[in-house]
């Protein structure tokens, strides 16, 4: 897998190997090859995603992590599954770039009462399944990502972020 990792943030000191695990366990769960896949990820702050949430989305605020897929693989159908992405021309699969905030999750895993890498993980793995086209406003679509997220997670021995204890 080919990781472009930016850290803006010095705290992202747990991103590097956060992003490998997540990263590597959803493109096992979603039967791509790691070798061929391209992903950008910008570790940042509450003011870097910010100004990214208010340039893209309209949104003037913080958040904790944005996707940006390569292309549009999304299901045309509520609860299908989107299409697998295609390798380009030099045959590698670019998927896109993700931002995440430290202050957000930070300030939301506390909230939760979970560890931040935990938190993260879940985060980015969320963010990956955005860049491969799933979503969750429709409520069929949340259930297969959902679904998706608890199953890696799972794998990764993180307990199901939906469940409330």
């Amino acid at each position: 897998m080919t990781l472009d990792l930016t850290l803006e943030d010095p705290r992202w000191t747990i991103l590097p190997p956060l992003a490998d695990r997540a990263i590597s366990a959803t493109l096992a769960q979603m039967g791509l090859d790691p070798e061929l896949c391209e992903i950008s990820l910008l570790g940042c702050d509450d003011a870097r995603i910010t100004a990214l949430n208010a340039e893209f989305r309209e949104k003037p605020s913080p958040t904790n992590v944005l996707s940006w897929p390569a292309e549009d693989l999304a299901a045309e159908t509520p609860g299908g599954t989107p299409l697998a992405p295609e390798p380009d021309f030099t045959g590698a699969v670019p998927l896109g770039d993700i931002a995440i905030a430290f202050d957000t999750c930070q300030r939301e895993a506390d909230a939760a009462g979970k560890p931040i890498a935990d938190h993260v993980t879940h985060l980015i793995v969320h963010g990956l399944l955005h860049l491969l086209g799933y979503d969750h406003i429709r409520d069929e679509d949340a259930t297969l990502m959902e679904g998706l997220e608890t199953r890696i997670l799972g794998n990764l021995g993180i307990d199901d972020p939906y469940t409330m204890e």
